[in-house]
């Protein structure tokens, strides 16, 4: 690590970087009441930008940091207020941006206003004062750079954006200026997609010149601690939350191994700078040499919480399935958190709703238990209990309105070709994604009720119901045979093929269903914050989980479930075909940091991660903790501010959790071996 590097490391941790920043918000509405609303919402990008300046700090040569907290203040045609986050959780062509320039782009957009119907007037006149406002405030801080004595930042911004870029430096400003405008643009959550791929012409192009390997990790330490300075201000549910993920390798259509030396200087320099952007995405296969498994295994050991692992094998059949090209479908990358989607080519809605599998078991519990005769019976009752809630979030999905933004449609799919906002379904791709919450919790319930209702008959329907509504008070005995029955994760088959039973209702109803945008809806074993938040309003399950107790995270075991050991988890949760349900959502585990130590532990991990690709996984993320390390950090947070946990499909430090959060991560199985 370079002393330019230490600097900046050194700046970011300390937090005085804030202290730049303001907290006023212009009220611009007068000024765009006459305006579409994707004219007004470029308007507030070029105002913006009008009153901020270059915001670099001491040893900073990429700059670009943002001033102004909030964004300016109006109104919709509706008369709603405009939403501090607009389209997000997008991966844009960042390519398209780097080998052309906005003075090329530009002319575009002049000829496609000369020659469009007039009804697409409005939207490239959006996308061309975005540009104009872009390029205005690039040449104020060229100008900024030059006064400040910033020589690199100046002579690159005499050439980009205006103009592609050339070198790797001046392809890392550009992205650095392209992922502020558009967080200026209220697009928060904007993935870097697959960075070794787009960025490697200008790797290599350095390399050619001379330019060194130690050199060329430098920029790309720099880049990635520009990356952490405005995080706290790009939040979702918390801080870490921010939608900075990048994916890196994978294979092409012909089998082809697309990881590169700039692949390997990217998980070097995470490794080197301990932080939590960006959250690296491995993209691995069966032919994955385990020498690059064990080297990302070094990654985990040092408590990221990344890579996170994807599975070519089980993804890209899975996304063609879907309706997506093969050549889409190989190029894909991961969202925000995990949900897999085509980089610069669609508007995916991912996250869009989640559905809440222990809900539909406890519906059909207490609507159907008391009239089943048999397990089958009863499970048809669950079967149509999942199928009433797909048709209510398809309903509610296709009733959704979304934010134009003719500036982030720029750089996604044909947007710029046909003339329409992302808002209009101008992507190549316009599906909808549902997560699937509380799996094991649901398989864990239904296999106890199997159990002791239908096949031993040692507890009454009236009993248990009774129990559950009670939450399990005057109910003990009971409670504790409910916590004895099969859990998911042991490699039994009781109550894995129940899981299983569940993905298949739940997939083979929703994939595929049209959306209201000429897309489809797709399924996912992912639950983000829906692990608390939606288990909050689910009462007492037969598993033995209380009242509003918390799901497992994702695709995972339920809290606090005896396990028999990582390998068990693994084969509990490929058992399903994952191609059938690829919205994403991880298989998460813990494992102990003790287990790191040696180099043995290093292999094992490795080979860990090897069952679980040649079993069909589609994702994995490991998280290396302590539980006694984590509770000192609750006890003494002042010790452990750069504690570093995963906590569903984002890293954060520990310390700045809600209590929910921490609690959970604390109560997880931590697997030795």
């Amino acid at each position: 690590m370079t002393e330019r590097v230490k600097n900046l490391l050194a700046i970011l941790k300390s937090g005085e970087y804030k202290k730049t920043r303001t907290e006023s918000c212009a009220d611009i509405s007068d000024i765009v009441k006459e305006y579409s609303d994707g004219e007004k919402d470029s308007l507030s990008l070029k105002i913006m930008l009008e009153s901020e300046s270059l915001n670099a700090f001491r040893g900073d040569r990429i700059g670009f940091n943002r001033k102004q907290i909030y964004h300016p203040k109006y109104t919709y045609t509706n008369g709603k207020a405009a939403n501090a986050s607009g389209p997000n959780n997008i991966t844009p062509d960042y390519a398209f941006a780097l080998n052309n320039g906005f003075d090329s782009i530009k002319e575009t957009v002049i000829k496609k206003i000369t020659n469009c119907e007039e009804e697409k007037r409005p939207f490239y006149n959006g996308v061309l004062t975005a540009i104009d406002g872009v390029l205005e405030y690039a040449d104020r801080c060229r100008e900024d750079a030059k006064a400040k004595g910033i020589d690199d930042l100046y002579k690159a911004l005499c050439h980009i954006p205006h103009k592609k870029a050339e070198t790797y430096y001046e392809a890392c400003v550009f992205m650095k200026f392209l992922i502020y405008t558009m967080r200026c643009n209220r697009n928060h959550h904007v993935t870097l997609g697959r960075f070794d791929q787009y960025m490697k012409p200008f790797f290599d192009n350095d390399v050619k010149r001379g330019v060194t390997h130690d050199e060329l990790l430098e920029i790309t330490e720099e880049f990635f601690i520009s990356l952490n300075f405005d995080t706290d201000i790009y939040v979702g549910v918390q801080q870490g939350d921010n939608g900075q993920s990048m994916v890196l390798g994978g294979y092409d259509l012909d089998g082809n191994d697309m990881f590169n030396e700039l692949s390997e200087i990217c998980m070097k320099a995470s490794m080197e700078l301990k932080i939590i952007d960006p959250k690296i995405n491995l993209r691995v296969s069966q032919k994955t040499p385990i020498e690059r498994l064990e080297f990302a295994t070094e990654m985990t050991k040092l408590g990221l919480g990344f890579p996170q692992y994807c599975n070519d094998d089980i993804v890209v059949p899975g996304l063609i399935g879907l309706g997506y090209r093969p050549e889409d479908a190989v190029n894909y990358t991961v969202a925000a958190c995990w949900e897999f989607i085509i980089p610069g080519k669609a508007y995916d809605i991912v996250n869009i709703a989640s559905f809440n599998f222990p809900a539909a078991v406890e519906t059909a519990v207490n609507n159907g238990l008391l009239t089943s005769d048999t397990y089958e019976d009863f499970f048809e009752k669950v079967k149509s209990a999942i199928i009433d809630r797909c048709n209510g979030i398809i309903e509610y999905c296709n009733s959704k309105k979304f934010q134009y933004s003719p500036y982030f449609s720029l750089f996604v799919g044909s947007c710029l070709e046909k003339g329409l906002d992302i808002a209009d379904a101008g992507a190549d791709y316009n599906n909808f994604g549902v997560h699937g919450a509380g799996i094991s919790t649901a398989a864990d319930s239904l296999a106890a009720i199997k159990k002791v209702i239908f096949d031993e008959k040692s507890v009454s329907k009236e009993e248990l119901l009774e129990a559950l509504k009670s939450d399990f008070e005057g109910y003990g005995e009971l409670r504790n045979r409910l916590l004895s029955c099969p859990k998911m994760g042991n490699n039994d088959g009781y109550v894995d093929n129940i899981a299983c039973d569940l993905m298949e209702v739940f997939s083979s109803y929703l994939n595929g269903k049209p959306n209201s945008r000429d897309g489809i809806f797709r399924a996912g074993t992912g639950s983000a914050m829906e692990y608390i938040l939606s288990a909050r309003r689910v009462g007492a399950t037969a598993d033995g989980r209380k009242n509003g107790q918390p799901y497992g995270s994702s695709f995972s075991p339920s809290p606090n479930s005896q396990l028999d050991g990582p390998l068990s988890v693994i084969q509990s949760f490929t058992k399903f075909d994952l191609k059938k349900i690829i919205n994403g959502g991880p298989l998460t585990m813990e494992v102990h940091d003790t287990v790191f130590r040696n180099s043995d532990g290093i292999k094992k991990t490795a080979q860990l991660v090897k069952a679980f690709i040649d079993l069909g996984g589609h994702q994995l993320q490991l998280n290396s903790i302590n539980r006694d390390v984590l509770l000192d950090a609750e006890a003494h947070p002042e010790n452990h501010k750069n504690l570093i946990v995963r906590v569903w499909g984002w890293s954060g430090y520990f310390i700045e959790l809600d209590e929910p959060y921490r609690k959970h991560i604390i109560s997880r199985t931590e697997h030795k071996y």
